[in-house]
């Protein structure tokens, strides 16, 4: 005959009581992964936040190069109507084009998915490439900071 306190040793009954978790054990176990969560969440979201703005970095160097090739065979920066786009498709009346100087649309847009800000500088440095940061927007702080 079947007996459900020899099928599995979990049901087996000692001293009158079913063995497991009390309600009390349970609310202290939730209780600290709770505050683990609490304290570990935020150094996690501070990480990926940095390592966005690692990336940007790195991503900006990339197309300030890619700048640097295109000005050595087109002997000019695009201009601003042109825009990054020039580094990725060739333009018309640019016979010295010898691209895509970058590879990929995607590369043209920030890891927060904004397009990356250009324009030729006005006191003959060239170029400007930055971001505007998580928000899009001029100024702030933190991932919200534009990056040059």
């Amino acid at each position: 005959m079947y007996s459900p306190s020899k099928a599995h040793p979990k049901n087996r009954i000692r001293g009158g009581q079913e063995e497991g978790f009390s309600l009390v054990e349970m609310l202290v176990v939730l209780a600290i992964m709770g505050l683990l969560v609490g304290l570990v969440a935020p150094r996690v979201l501070g990480y990926l936040g940095g390592a966005k703005v690692d990336t940007a970095k790195a991503q900006i160097r990339n197309i300030d190069s890619a700048l640097e090739l295109f000005f050595i065979d087109n002997g000019r920066y695009p201009s601003d109507e042109e825009g990054l786009q020039v580094l990725a498709a060739r333009s018309e009346g640019l016979p010295q084009w010898n691209g895509p100087y970058l590879k990929g649309a995607d590369v043209l847009r920030d890891p927060w998915g904004n397009s990356y800000q250009y324009a030729t500088a006005k006191d003959d440095r060239g170029f400007v490439v930055r971001s505007l940061g998580r928000d899009g927007k001029e100024g702030g702080d933190g991932e919200d900071r534009d990056l040059p």
